[in-house]
């Protein structure tokens, strides 16, 4: 990784939709549904506005403040030391991103695929990978999540298709049978994770080439609407397959893939989809690495990056060995605790900041 890396404004669109649809397109269908019931796609939709507001902030301070990234609009806005104090907990929620990101891989592999298999295990060989692969630099992974961007789209839209016959389009009603607390229940949850995560996406913004500085914008706009069509999609089959038990399969896409069966000669597929849908965890959990390594070195003014991406890789490691005693904390921490931290520590200085620059601009 180096300072002279550059990325066209579509490869940084991909970089972007890669990042909100990895692990979340498998993983939240079920707590919406679970929360939100039918009315599951409705907190989708919310919770995708609340993204269009994150990333529309995010691109204002960019156009507006001379800082490239998060910590120094911090910086510029309120000083060196307040600017610590709201990049400090940025930095630990970044360490707890990646942690629950390799959590939520091993349970996977453990409880669907490798039952027998020591969930560390998988927890170390995903975070080498992962670092390997941030280690590679942002233009590398920007051609190669191209591909596995498609790789994954076609394995969920595969899904979409081959479970059609059982689709029950009566399964999608009532929508609101207990009113909206649920539905805005499950747009909390949704707003957490992931789109209250695109705040960290401003430390890539600085790649891209100064040529496309014009159209990168849109293209991440559109990569946001891309990611919410999906999910919305994938949740509306989910419950039109399983009905009242969406909320009960952990791995929605996964659950709906092991139906498929074509004439007795096509069976058990669900491998092959489940292995390209753990790819789009890979593709996040790369990402995050690189971010985080960039939020560490520029704190820090670390002038090697490469120094530092295992190290963190460690500390990552061993805290998704250590945070969690049971599943239960672990689902609790990333439905109710998670959305409340970054919300309050990520997302609510980023609106103040706004605020700030569109009053200083207005008295221009």
């Amino acid at each position: 990784m180096n300072n002279k890396e550059s990325i066209s404004s579509f490869q940084l669109s991909m970089l972007f939709l890669a990042y909100i649809t990895g692990s979340a397109v498998i993983i939240i269908p079920s707590p919406l549904a679970a929360a939100a019931g039918n009315g599951a796609w409705i907190s989708e939709l919310l919770a995708l506005c609340s993204g269009v507001i994150v990333l529309a902030c995010i691109l204002y301070l960019y156009r507006h403040l001379p800082g490239p990234t998060y910590i120094e609009f911090s910086k510029q806005l309120f000083g060196k030391w307040l600017g610590w104090t709201i990049a400090l907990p940025a930095l630990l929620l970044l360490f707890l991103q990646l942690s629950n990101i390799v959590i939520d891989i091993g349970d996977f592999f453990k409880s669907t695929m490798m039952k027998q298999t020591p969930a560390p295990i998988f927890h170390f060989m995903f975070i080498i990978l992962s670092a390997l692969t941030a280690r590679a630099g942002i233009e590398v992974m920007a051609r190669m999540f191209v591909l596995l961007l498609f790789s994954m789209f076609g394995s969920i839209i595969l899904v979409w298709i081959m479970v059609s016959p059982y689709y029950h389009l009566e399964y999608l009603f009532p929508i609101m049978p207990d009113g909206i607390g649920p539905i805005l229940h499950g747009a909390y949850i949704a707003n957490g994770f992931p789109y209250a995560e695109i705040g960290f996406f401003t430390m890539l913004l600085p790649y891209v080439r100064k040529k496309d500085d014009a159209r990168y914008g849109k293209s991440l706009f559109w990569a946001l609407l891309v990611n919410g069509i999906t999910i919305v999609i994938s949740v509306i089959s989910a419950i039109m397959v399983t009905g009242p038990l969406a909320g009960f399969y952990k791995y929605t896409l996964y659950q709906l893939a092991r139906l498929i069966t074509f004439q007795e000669i096509v069976e058990r597929v669900e491998s092959v989809i489940g292995f390209s849908l753990i790819v789009g965890s890979y593709m996040k959990a790369s990402l995050s690495l690189y971010i985080l390594n960039a939020v560490v070195s520029r704190l820090f003014k670390v002038k090697d990056n490469r120094f530092l991406l295992f190290p963190l890789s460690i500390i990552c490691f061993l805290l998704s060995n250590t945070l969690y005693t049971t599943e239960l904390e672990f689902v609790e921490a990333v439905n109710v605790i998670w959305p409340l931290a970054i919300n309050c520590l990520l997302i609510l200085p980023l609106l103040v900041m706004t605020a700030i620059v569109m009053i200083k601009q207005s008295l221009k």
